[in-house]
């Protein structure tokens, strides 16, 4: 109950809800840690930068023209981040040093049209080079987005190695379910669906939690359709004794 008595605007967890009815919460990251991760691509944009240069001097030797190195500044500037967010499951090098990632709004990977739509709005929100426009709607926007991201329908959210993900009550009552056998392989966002399950099934009641087990257990290729299954899965992942 100490969920529901906190107010939502305190709470930056943002629910989303799959197709297939599961739902769970998705961790938006605040400026800070997107700070950190934008420092780090810039010095790898200087890294790459450089060695386009040295290479670009030593091959060309002048005879291509400055329009080649140009327009690899240009691409470095404009496409550096779209091409990792598109290729890389929405996580440049500085995102995944940092445990962050770019998602469309139902939690699924960026696509190539939104991954180059919320970049090329960056200038909007480093206008003259300040960050003061992206500060401010990251600060005071549902989701921490900026310019770029309500235009494309994405976020930025802590993956499954942040602290963030760790905000959930304590699930020690798990230990009352029996342990899941030759439960499947899951990911973390499948893991993550079960244990927002198994926090609100105190609340639930039982007819409800078992409307919500059947289609939730099939999506996840689960033999056993019932909540206590579901609930025994949850206890191995959690390592409860």
């Amino acid at each position: 109950m100490k969920r529901e008595a906190l107010s939502q605007s305190a709470d930056t967890a943002v629910p989303v809800e799959t197709p297939e009815g599961i739902r769970y919460f998705l961790y938006p990251a605040g400026p800070l840690i997107r700070a950190c991760a934008r420092g780090i691509d810039y010095i790898c944009q200087l890294v790459l930068l450089f060695a386009f240069s040295f290479l670009f001097v030593l091959v060309f030797r002048g005879s291509a023209g400055i329009w080649v190195f140009l327009l690899a500044r240009f691409v470095l500037d404009w496409l550096y981040q779209a091409l990792w967010e598109f290729f890389g499951n929405g996580q440049s090098p500085g995102k995944r040093l940092v445990g962050i990632r770019v998602v469309q709004d139902n939690g699924s990977p960026p696509g190539a049209g939104a991954a180059l739509m919320r970049n090329l709005l960056s200038f909007a929100d480093t206008f003259l080079g300040l960050f003061i426009i992206a500060f401010v709607s990251i600060s005071f926007s549902r989701g921490f987005r900026r310019l770029g991201d309500w235009a494309a329908g994405t976020m930025v959210v802590h993956t499954g190695k942040s602290r963030a993900m760790e905000r959930r009550e304590p699930l020690e009552w798990l230990a009352e379910f029996a342990p899941a056998h030759n439960a499947p392989p899951l990911g973390w966002e499948e893991k993550q669906g079960l244990l927002m399950f198994a926090q609100r099934y105190p609340r639930l009641g039982p007819a409800r939690a078992g409307e919500i087990a059947r289609p939730f257990a099939e999506a996840l290729d689960i033999e056993d359709q019932d909540a206590a299954a579901l609930l025994g899965i949850a206890r191995n992942f959690e390592g409860i004794e």
